[in-house]
């Protein structure tokens, strides 16, 4: 800690964990935007410290995050190819989503994403069990999206705690 914290002595180490378990649990609640809001707790955290260490563990989480993105949309995607859906499934799925989020709060996003997925597909194939098919290839996705970014958000506050410990 430096002398000139703003936040009194220790008092921002629990106030950025906060921050970050934060961030997580907007993974699985997608009201609070996740990763970027426990990296800004980590980010509050180093510059409060001000040290090399702290910087170097914000960079660390920021090569976490960067990565996180990375296979949020290369892994899911295509596991979505491979079971045959289309790109403009997925756009219409994801404005659905986001009518959904705002129609459901929390839980509206997932479910209006399936929906429209489901609702496409049925439209293109016209069978229904098909449709249904490709509504759990994409659920699954979604599923396999959130598994990253959590998995991201549990590293991202490892690697803070180290951080922490070492300062």
């Amino acid at each position: 800690m430096t002398a000139l914290s703003p936040f009194g002595d220790g008092a921002t180490v629990w106030i950025s964990g906060l921050i970050i378990i934060l961030g997580i649990l907007g993974v699985i609640v997608p009201v609070i935007p996740g990763l970027i809001v426990a990296l800004g707790g980590v980010l509050l955290w180093a510059a409060d410290v001000g040290t090399t260490t702290g910087w170097v563990v914000f960079g660390i989480c920021c090569l976490l995050y960067a990565a996180a993105l990375v296979l949020q949309f290369l892994v899911p995607g295509r596991r979505l190819k491979a079971a045959g859906i289309a790109t403009s499934t997925l756009f219409i799925g994801l404005v659905v989503g986001i009518v959904g989020f705002f129609v459901v709060p929390v839980i509206g996003g997932p479910l209006g994403f399936v929906l429209g997925i489901y609702l496409v597909e049925l439209a293109h194939s016209q069978d229904r069990g098909r449709a249904w098919l490709s509504t759990k290839a994409a659920l699954r996705g979604v599923l396999q999206s959130m598994g990253i970014e959590l998995s991201a958000g549990m590293a991202i506050l490892t690697t803070w705690v180290v951080g922490v410990i070492l300062t």
